[in-house]
Formats: structure tokens, sequence, C-alpha cells
């Protein structure tokens, strides 16, 4: 439920109907606006018409949450939610871009795949620490190892880091080392690692499951807002369809939507999307096109040696001239180019 107070309204009415709700088991929310304030009430509908809230003087309007997703949708929070990792921006007017290996291999390969990224253009490197690989024969990542080595770069370049976290027994080594926690596909309905991360203040970032539906994407983000903690990006990778030409099938119909119907930032994953080198820098400037917030790259010194990806991560030069060529699609949109800022 969405309580629109009048503009007459103290902060002292606010608390009396928040603590109304409180009182009867269900979740209060304050927000306040620059003419308006607004509260929200979530729970039980039987016992939310039973408040009888609308019989307050200071209320104005009261309106029902249609929408399944209630705390990220744009039906309680209209305008755009902008959320950073680090000192760099999501959302808004704001185009960050994200840059590095798949897998964090050893110090210098990561030194030399990140200063790549940075010098290209990205403002937040990526790297995966802990690998959720389909076969067990795979490289699995460095573990806390791998972790020491991106906040070691991460304050030698002076940029946030962000990487996947596979297990809620590891959020708290993880957030020591690195800005920002990414939801793998895999784990986008790990609902106890969604709540555990919820129960973090630490920047999530959300991927979409390869068999996802977009309800169901945005159905996973509400267990982290839900469980305390607002600051969610999400992001499309690709989701898996008949076709076996690319690795994935990137749903860029479903950035405009999630845009459409909630607040929080979108940024894509082309090179998970497509798992095709030369089809990142298209589909790089399509995501813009439909109003992403962002984009996550993967980018290695020497793709040929990488242990995990190597056939869709971009070489350093391939990476450069992607970023000089997105600036005229970023422009158009109506956007600019998170930098770097000086220290």
């Amino acid at each position: 439920m969405i309580i629109v107070l009048s503009a007459e309204a103290s902060k002292q009415d606010a608390d009396e109907i928040l603590a109304k709700i409180e009182n009867a088991g269900l979740k209060p929310l304050y927000m306040p606006g620059t003419e308006r304030t607004v509260l929200g009430a979530l729970g039980d509908e039987r016992i939310l018409q039973g408040l009888n809230i609308t019989a307050h003087p200071m209320v104005e309007d009261v309106k029902p949450i249609l929408s399944n997703y209630k705390l990220v949708s744009r039906e309680l929070y209209p305008a755009d939610s902008v959320v950073s990792i680090g000192n760099v921006p999501f959302g808004g007017q704001h185009f960050s871009i994200i840059g590095g290996p798949c897998a964090v291999e050893t110090l210098d390969s990561f030194r030399a795949s990140a200063t790549a990224a940075v010098k290209g253009g990205a403002v937040a490197l990526r790297g995966g620490a802990f690998k959720p690989r389909t076969s067990p024969y795979s490289f699995q990542g460095g573990g806390l190892d791998a972790l020491k080595v991106m906040q070691q770069v991460s304050k030698e370049l002076g940029v946030p880091a962000v990487t996947e976290v596979m297990d809620a027994a590891d959020i708290d080594i993880i957030v020591q080392h690195v800005d920002a926690l990414q939801i793998g596909a895999r784990n986008m309905q790990n609902f106890n690692l969604l709540k555990a991360v919820g129960r973090t203040m630490t920047p999530v970032i959300l991927k979409r499951g390869i068999a996802a539906t977009i309800e169901e994407t945005l159905l996973a983000a509400e267990y982290v807002v839900d469980s305390g903690n607002p600051n969610v990006i999400l992001c499309e990778r690709g989701i898996r369809t008949f076709e076996t030409a690319t690795r994935n099938t990137l749903d860029l119909n479903a950035v405009a939507f999630m845009k459409k119907r909630s607040h929080l930032p979108v940024i894509v994953d082309p090179s998970h999307g497509t798992g095709i080198r030369d089809l990142v820098g298209p589909l790089t400037k399509a995501a813009v096109a439909v109003g992403a917030d962002g984009v996550i790259v993967e980018v290695h010194h020497e793709p040929k040696e990488a242990l995990s990806d190597g056939k869709q991560s971009l070489y350093p030069e391939q990476f450069s001239q992607l970023m000089l060529e997105l600036e005229p699609f970023i422009k158009a949109a109506g956007r600019q180019v998170t930098q770097l800022k000086a220290a």
C-alpha cells in the first residue's frame, strides 16, 4: 500500500501513521519527497484494510501496490535509483563501465588486465576469486589469495572492484577485500544467499539466471532489498534459448522492460551474453540504445592464455577502441560516461 500525505503533514503525522503500521505487524516505509511525503506499508492486505488509514486527516490518497515485487517497483519509487560501487555511480544520467578478466589468475596477470581495462575507460574492476564452473575439472578460482590480489590492484589503480559470492559463509571475508558482491546467474534464486547479501549494505550486482523470467529476476532483487540492502544493480547477461550460434541469447528486451518496471539500475554483460569476442562491441552499443546504465565486459591482457572465458574476452586494444566508438552512442542516449575521479 502507498500512502500519500497532504502537503501540510508534519513529521509527527508521518511517525504516527508509521507506528500504527508497525504495531500491526506490517513493514513501514518512510519516503519523504520535496512536495509530498509518501509512506509505504507492506504485509497482509487484510490487515492493511483494517487499519483504516484513509480516515487520518493528513492522508491524501491510498493506493495498492499491484506488482508482486513491491520494493523494487516504480509504483513505490517512481524515480531512478542511483547505486554507487565505491565512488562510481550506476543509474540516473551515468553510464558506467566495469572491465577486467573473468578470473583472477596471478598478481601480474590481473594487474596487467586491470591496468588495460582502466586505461581503456573502465571505472570499476571485475574478476572472479570463486568460480562456479560447469565442469568440476575447470579452474575454480584462487579463493582468498585471489581476493588479496584484487584488493591490492584495486588500491594501486584507485578503482573499486567486484567479485562473485557463491556461499553465504564467504561474505564476511569477501567484503573485506572488494567493494561489491556479484550474485551469478546460477545463484539468482539461491534465496538464502540473497537474504545474506541483503543483510549487508555492500552493493550487489544481481545477474539474471539463464532460464529466469524477468519477474523472477525482479523478485530475486526484492529478496535482497527486503532484507535491508537497497543497493542492487540488475544485470542482463543472456538467457538459454534454442539458438546454438552464440553461448547465450542476450535479451535486450529485458533491459528496457526492467527499466520501465523497476527503479533499480540495469547493466548488461555482453561477454557472457554472446560468448563471442567479435559480438561484444555491437551488443554493448545496443545496450546503450535500450537504456542500460552500464556494462560489465571481460578484458584480458592475453586472452589466449586466460584460464577462463578467453574466447569472449577482449584484447586491450579492442576494449580501448570499443570505448572510443561507444562515446557518441552514450551522448545520443542523453547519458554521460562515468570518468575516474582524481585522487
